[in-house]
């Protein structure tokens, strides 16, 4: 199929809405509070006066070389934002933004408040640490959400003006520099600026930047050499930095897990648009490398804190995990970008898996509170007795109103305002439904249109009703059977359809005569399950994970008490999920019977014999709702016998 059947995510903005729901609770929180609080850390921290050009040296609050991507990914999300919900003095807010960014670019199209005020004269001199591509590839994306959101082209053309100049100094050319970003962004970020203007250049210069990256000779040898850089750099050598080889050459994600999948994301990016066969491939095998042997159940990843980075296979400590928030982001761009690729439930599955357990604990249920680590387990007496110069804001056990590196809330921002792009996807007549939320969904193609009405307590229900409001031409209905659903039953107007006759790579395929009015009713069971991880994840070795439908479960210190890690949930013991619409925004609760083990002998720290047992009721609260209430102790993987 031709890539121009493809519909990009980003255009979908204002045909698919939210109506109500859990997603659509978390968007319209995160335009009413997160929104404007983020706004006032930007103002209050620093980052929008910087705009200002005024900092000298030896002034306090020095801008910090990554500053001008935390503003953009706020305007990003207040673009994607704009489209879905009117708000004038948010738009302002926005607009003044703009102007200050307008004005900090130099004649030449460069646009770096760092370089501008704090090291003038050295642009692109460190393009291996620096930032300046990345803080390019926020403000590309932010630019081009806020002219889809409110028409305006300013900051649009701005980026335009940016990316150009950028086009001019990376390259092979006579006095080109033959190098690519230290953090990746802008790959994505380019392919975003191609769909919006239709300038082949755009996507040229992804491909560039893409195709450069891991080959020999090292620019960055040579920069470190100008630089007088002789020790061992920083967090390991280039595989940090995904450039140990070739992209098409490489065998596992490796490095820093917030770069690895934007990398990835623009990789599969240009795989599509320029029907590459070879970063296809290299993207399903380091999609596999991730979700096969670096993933956390939660679908977090990064497991260590040294580099915020993937380590080994099977590698995934629970109480130490760092699973930044970012990178279950960029796990969710890659997989919606896989979507796109390929259209394979397996992908919408992990995406799914991401968002609700990975990226929502991120953020607090007011929206106002954020997690930049999120650990599996938690023992609150560990933490209390930890000295300050311990407890770094981005591994804190509770939610912080920011951090010094503030990557984490604009990102989560972003992401919840543009949930709407992640419900469907579309290749040509087939409109793919990959999350099931309550949502109103108008597509266009080749030949005809259709209009979708989905209604659902998802996920919290299993029932589905997906209503064919408005159609014409032919239009094949995609609909994900997820890879938990063992037993799913489906109808059209009442009549029983076998899913396994209409089931490909993890869809049910519907192509029929449409009429207006047609009900597809879709049921996905959701029993309370256990997982179990494999023996190679030998910290797990033991113990059982909990979930129900896409959701998965923990036990808090807030229901179970202090001292999770003596409670034990025997094989036998049977659990049962009710609904509680006054806990935690409104949550399914699972129950069941335990045991919690008691010293055994005289109090000794050592003694012969088994833990005495002391039978308890044992609550499971959604993993990601977990910290919301007083601090305590959290545990995901619980002792079974």
């Amino acid at each position: 199929m031709k890539h121009s059947e493809v519909q990009a995510p980003e255009t979908m903005l204002q045909q698919v809405k939210l109506t109500c729901g859990l997603l659509k609770r978390v968007q319209d929180t995160n335009r009413t509070n997160t929104l404007p609080i983020e706004y006032e850390q930007l103002r209050d921290t620093g980052r929008l006066e910087s705009l200002k050009l005024g900092w000298k040296p030896g002034d306090p609050n020095r801008p910090h070389h990554f500053w001008d991507s935390d503003e953009a990914k706020w305007l990003e999300a207040v673009g994607y934002s704009l489209a879905n919900y009117s708000d004038p003095e948010l738009e302002a807010l926005a607009d003044a933004v703009i102007d200050d960014l307008a004005d900090v670019q130099q004649e030449d199209g460069y646009l770096n408040t760092y370089y501008t005020v704090v090291e003038p004269g050295k642009r692109w001199s460190n393009t291996r640490i620096m930032h300046e591509l990345y803080c390019a590839g926020h403000l590309i994306e932010g630019a081009v959400a806020y002219y889809q959101g409110t028409g305006k082209r300013k900051f649009l053309d701005v980026m335009c003006r940016y990316a150009d100049y950028i086009a001019t100094v990376f390259g092979h050319g006579e006095g080109q520099i033959p190098s690519y970003p230290g953090h990746e962004e802008i790959e994505l970020a380019l392919v975003k600026l191609y769909r919006a203007t239709g300038e082949e250049k755009y996507l040229d210069l992804a491909e560039y930047f893409v195709d450069e990256r891991g080959r020999q000779p090292h620019y960055w040898d040579v920069e470190r050499a100008a630089l007088g850089e002789t020790d061992t750099p920083r967090w390991g050598g280039s595989e940090y930095f995904q450039a140990h080889a070739p992209i098409v050459e490489q065998t596992d994600i490796e490095g820093h897990s917030v770069r690895a999948t934007y990398l990835m994301s623009g990789v599969t990016d240009v795989a599509l648009l320029q029907d590459d066969a070879e970063l296809a491939e290299a993207s399903k095998r380091l999609w596999h490398s991730m979700v096969d042997r670096r993933m956390y159940v939660t679908g977090g990843i990064g497991s260590s804190a040294n580099g915020e980075r993937f380590t080994s296979d099977y590698d995934l400590p629970n109480d130490t995990a760092y699973a930044e928030t970012c990178a279950a982001i960029g796990a969710v761009f890659w997989a919606r970008r896989m979507l796109d690729l390929d259209p394979r439930g397996e992908y919408a599955d992990v995406m799914e898996r991401c968002l609700y357990n990975a990226v929502l604990p991120g953020v607090s249920l007011d929206g106002k509170d954020f997690f930049y680590a999120n650990m599996l387990d938690v023992n609150k007496a560990v933490w209390d007795a930890k000295r300050p110069e311990e407890c770094h804001d981005s591994e804190q056990p509770q939610r912080q109103p920011w951090f010094g590196c503030a990557c984490c809330p604009p990102n989560v921002a972003r992401l919840a305002a543009s949930l709407n792009m992640y419900v469907y996807s579309r290749r040509g007549s087939t409109v793919y439904c990959n999350l099931y939320t309550p949502s109103e969904a108008e597509f266009r193609f080749e030949g005809g249109s259709v209009r979708l009405l989905q209604e659902t307590d998802y996920p919290w229900d299993e029932r589905i009703h997906l209503t064919v409001a408005e159609v014409s031409g032919s239009p094949t209905v995609a609909l994900r059977i997820p890879g938990w659903c063992r037993k799913p039953a489906l109808s059209i107007n009442g009549e029983n359809i076998k899913v396994s006759a209409v089931l490909a790579n993890g869809y049910a395929l519907l192509t029929r005569e449409w009429v207006a009015g047609d009900l597809i009713e879709l049921t996905l069971p959701m029993p309370v399950e256990r997982l179990y991880a494999r023996p190679e994840v030998w910290m797990d070795n033991g113990c059982t994970a909990i979930q129900r439908g896409p959701i998965l479960y923990c036990l808090e210190a807030a229901d179970n008490g202090e001292g999770l890690h003596a409670l034990v949930l025997p094989e036998g013991s049977a659990l049962s999920a009710s609904y509680d619409a006054d806990l935690l925004g409104g949550v399914a609760l699972i129950t069941g019977k335990g045991w919690r083990k008691t010293a055994p002998g005289n109090g000794t720290l050592y003694a012969p014999g088994a833990p005495n047992r002391q039978p308890v009721e044992l609550t499971f609260v959604p993993y990601y709702a977990w910290g919301n209430r007083a601090p305590g102790s959290m545990l995901v993987w619980v002792h079974t016998c």
